[in-house]
């Protein structure tokens, strides 16, 4: 016991607090867009980018594609794009995930008070992997660790979609998953939702026109949360979810 009291006296505190006001050191978060304008046709941020994730005319970067690799902003002669630590990327429209030099961070998350109502006290999760490469799995799983702890909150990852309140998609959704996925859906009770982790989840991208993928399955159902990155850092997913709920 006074072994196990003196390891706890030597780590100190790990979990964190408010995950809404934590301080990620070095995070590579949101992308930022100046207001400047760019050199005359100029594109080498667009040709730098290898997720199709910037459009020009003007400069918008679609976080759903984007994979936060940061290859655009050293090549911008204008230094128009650099990036910060806001991890606070999370939104529950698609079309909010595309920011601007006027909209420099996705639209706020739509508080859903019937999430609430159903949910606020207990939410639990069900994981799956649709052909990811396991960062985001890797962080899905770090949700559940001390410095995170999303248990706190009543939101649990269980291990049967009979159990499950959402279903957590990661991966691109490859053509041998599909399968696999709607059945995990269809197994789910009413009232159930989709949370979309990562840009292989958002969009496919990189890999988006791959014939290896068939994302039929979300022209169907279309997620109630979207939380970008590549793979997205466990505070994006916890605030996003705590957002969600209220």
């Amino acid at each position: 016991m006074f072994k196990s009291i003196a390891v706890r006296i030597a780590q100190g505190t790990q979990y964190i607090p408010d995950p809404r006001a934590a301080n990620p050191v070095g995070l590579r978060g949101a992308p930022l867009i100046a207001a400047d304008a760019c050199a005359a046709d100029c594109r080498v941020c667009v040709d730098a980018c290898p997720s199709a994730a910037i459009a020009l005319e003007p400069v918008t970067i679609d976080l759903g594609r984007c994979v936060l690799c940061g290859d655009c902003a050293p090549v911008c002669p204008s230094r128009k794009i650099s990036f910060h630590a806001n991890y606070r990327i999370a939104a529950t429209e698609r079309s909010a995930l595309i920011v601007s030099a006027a909209r420099p961070m996705p639209d706020a998350i739509r508080v859903s008070q019937e999430l609430h109502q159903r949910f606020g006290r207990s939410l639990k999760l069900r994981s799956v992997s649709a052909g990811g490469c396991n960062g985001c799995e890797l962080e899905i799983n770090a949700l559940s660790n001390v410095n995170f702890d999303l248990g706190r909150y009543g939101i649990d990852i269980v291990a049967s979609p009979r159990h499950a309140d959402a279903l957590v998609l990661s991966g691109p959704i490859t053509r041998n998953m599909v399968d696999a996925l709607q059945q995990c859906w269809n197994a789910m009770p009413e009232p159930k939702f989709i949370i979309a982790v990562g840009a292989c989840a958002i969009s496919g991208s990189p890999f988006d026109g791959s014939p290896a993928l068939d994302r039929s399955f979300l022209e169907h159902i279309a997620p109630t949360l979207y939380v970008p990155g590549c793979p997205p850092h466990p505070l994006s997913f916890v605030c996003g979810i705590l957002d969600l709920g209220g």
